[in-house]
């Protein structure tokens, strides 16, 4: 056990988890690798949970970080933010909801409590519909909608949350139907639980593709059905992008995209990957949902100075270079590569997942029982061989998330495939 480690136990909660029998000191990284503090170089297929999207050292990141903390670090919102309003207009240009309006956060949780907040005070209800298996966050209100019992650690919630179908295709009462028998079920499911709620719901609220949940989706159309349904109970969309967002599923800019038959979603939530290991968060809305709210309110580190330099510049090297293109084409050949070498391993249940978003998730062969003891193990070979990947799905933690930074080159997917390979086979 390292000094540090020990350290940690002594000051830090016990539900603070870590990966690996013997955890890792991260000291610098560059491009898609870190170091560990005893040297040792890891190729890097988490990016710090999904959040450096880009690249490890971006130097237009660091440079931006570095030039506006040399000239101020914090001002408020309670001062005009020459970098915050640049930031908000070219996400709410590219966000596709007509007279968009962003407010920052520091977080992913953050931007959906602000959307929760946004969305109850609109309508004038606590109800919330989500989707089994999600999750959304760790305050207060954001674990009361998170429908994965892994991660809600508490039933007490200021919402009623009313769960639906549709997170998960391969599971579930009706993972044996087509895709469009599937998106018909959940839709009646949907509206069948509307019709057994007193007073109108707020706002559904939905990852794309499942995060925490194992890199799960419906089939694509699924929430444009879903908000036919919405609209005629006036009931509002907010689409989770906290992990989706910014190409990283290579087919569209924004996970919602793939849902895009009656239009863009009320509400969009956003933060990770735009900073590019930065602290940003945010919730893009159209201008009379945003600007329901009859009190004051301000954010005291929401939209910094330095923050929004770095979301400018790392959004700026992530157009230019078509990052989403890039996610499209090598994350296209990982997955591939990946199920070939998965249909030897009697483990593997399925190869999931699009772009450089990519889930494989384990049960005991013969079986289809999930193996969270499988998924740890490979997660330590994986290290062993000098890989770093992630861990999800549902409440027993058997699926291994694979999201390296939208940068990465067709030469360290296959190495990070191949190291995943051995791993996989040592099972």
């Amino acid at each position: 056990m390292s000094e540090l480690y020990t350290r940690h136990q002594a000051v830090l909660p016990d539900w603070l988890a870590l990966y690996y029998r013997e955890p890792l000191e991260l000291t610098h990284g560059e491009g898609r690798h870190v170091w560990a503090a005893d040297g040792t170089k890891y190729l890097d297929f988490f990016g710090g949970i999904l959040t450096t999207m880009t690249a490890h050292a971006l130097p237009e990141v660091t440079k931006a970080v570095a030039e506006q903390a040399g000239r101020i670090i914090h001002s408020s919102t309670l001062y005009l933010d020459r970098p915050m309003v640049e930031l908000a207009e070219r996400i709410a240009a590219l966000s596709g909801i007509p007279d968009a309006r962003v407010f920052f956060t520091t977080s992913g949780t953050e931007a959906n409590d602000a959307a929760l907040l946004l969305a109850t005070a609109y309508r004038r209800s606590n109800q919330i519909l989500a989707l089994r298996n999600s999750y959304h966050g760790r305050s207060f209100s954001a674990v009361g909608i998170t429908g994965n019992r892994g991660w809600s650690p508490t039933s007490l919630s200021p919402l009623q949350t009313l769960y639906v179908h549709g997170g998960v295709r391969t599971r579930g009462p009706y993972a044996e139907l087509s895709d469009a028998a599937f998106i018909d079920a959940c839709t009646a499911d949907l509206e069948d639980l509307l019709g057994q709620t007193r007073g109108g719901a707020a706002a559904l609220i939905a990852e794309p593709v499942q995060g925490v949940g194992g890199f799960t989706s419906p089939p694509d159309g699924l929430f444009a059905a879903f908000r036919e349904v919405l609209k005629r109970h006036g009931i509002l969309w907010i689409s989770d992008e906290v992990q989706t967002g910014w190409g990283r599923t290579g087919d569209h800019f924004w996970g919602w995209q793939a849902h895009a038959g009656n239009g863009p979603p009320d509400l969009i939530t956003f933060a990770k990957g735009i900073g590019n290991g930065m602290s940003v968060g945010g919730v893009v809305a159209r201008a009379e949902i945003m600007n329901c709210l009859d009190a004051n309110s301000i954010s005291t580190f929401g939209g910094s100075p330095v923050t929004m330099a770095a979301g400018l510049a790392n959004l700026t090297h992530l157009l230019e270079r078509d990052l989403q293109g890039n996610a499209r084409r090598v994350g296209g050949l990982l997955i591939e590569r990946l199920r070939a070498a998965a249909a030897r391993v009697p483990a593997v249940r399925e190869v999931r997942g699009r772009g450089l978003m990519i889930g494989i998730e384990l049960v005991r062969p013969g079986t289809d029982e999930a193996d969270p003891d499988a998924a740890a193990a490979v997660l330590e070979a994986a290290r062993e061989g000098g890989l770093l990947i992630g861990k999800g799905g549902a409440y027993n933690t058997s699926v291994l998330r694979i999201a390296p930074p939208l940068s990465l080159t067709v030469a360290e997917a296959e190495q990070g495939a191949a190291i995943l390979e051995d791993a996989l086979r040592a099972l």
